[in-house]
């Protein structure tokens, strides 16, 4: 048998260890939760629940929930644990504020300097998505059709052209941060009545047909009805 000195220096790696394991599959899980609103803003995280919930460790619990801290989708309060993190109407409008200024910035730039390999990508997420039915975005995941991924895909997809990695990090966080109100904003009553699919048609239209200026109009336009939708649920129930 080898010895860990004289595994390192052949360069074969121990295994790695059981409990980050566990603590990744609390961390997904939890994290799904908290981005579907299945577990709800501003909801209490006890460890020990949660760890008998898991089967796993406190350790492992407790690791999990720090990453949730770093994510900005948990609080740890001094004396009081965990919670999710509430929503909040002036972090939502900051929030949309931002993703407009920074996507319709990475939006242009991908219409004007997107090449063929970057349109033929987008048109595969938008033939995807288009496939999944709106009504299925109202049902938590996994019962949403894949409907949430093939979303981001096809927003990623489409700002990808943009050229700049940088961008595509922070657009990526951004999409993150918003996922929890754009579950809330499909909670509203007129949300039943939206026309997503069109929105997103127009959006699709609009940058093949390398329109820069109807495009980063249709995507600030997308966003506003979100932020509307969502609005209108934390205005009538402020506790959110």
């Amino acid at each position: 048998m080898q010895s860990a000195a004289r595994r390192r220096s052949s360069g074969i790696t121990a295994p790695q260890a059981p409990v980050r394991s566990l603590t990744s599959a609390v961390h997904a899980s939890l994290r799904a939760d908290i981005l579907t609103c299945r577990l709800p803003p501003g909801e209490k995280l006890p460890i020990a629940v949660l760890a008998k919930r898991f089967d796993v460790s406190l350790s492992a619990v407790r690791e999990a929930l720090s990453r949730l801290v770093a994510d900005g989708f948990v609080q740890s309060e001094d004396q009081r644990g965990f919670r999710v993190t509430p929503l909040d109407l002036h972090d939502l409008e900051d929030l949309t504020r931002t993703r407009i200024e920074i996507e319709t910035l990475a939006l242009r730039r991908a219409v004007q300097e997107g090449d063929d390999t970057w349109e033929a990508e987008v048109r595969g997420a938008w033939e995807a998505f288009r496939q999944v039915p709106y009504a299925l975005a109202r049902q938590a995941s996994p019962h949403d059709g894949n409907w949430a991924d093939l979303h981001f895909a096809f927003h990623e997809a489409l700002l990808s052209g943009c050229g700049l990695a940088w961008m595509m990090r922070f657009q990526r966080t951004l999409f993150e941060q918003s996922e929890r109100y754009r579950a809330l904003a499909r909670a509203a009553p007129e949300g039943g009545e939206r026309d997503a699919h069109a929105e997103h048609l127009i959006l699709f239209e609009a940058a093949m047909d390398r329109d820069a200026d109807a495009a980063a109009g249709a995507l600030a336009a997308h966003y506003g009805r979100t932020l509307d939708l969502a609005r209108r649920v934390m205005d009538a129930d402020p506790a959110r």
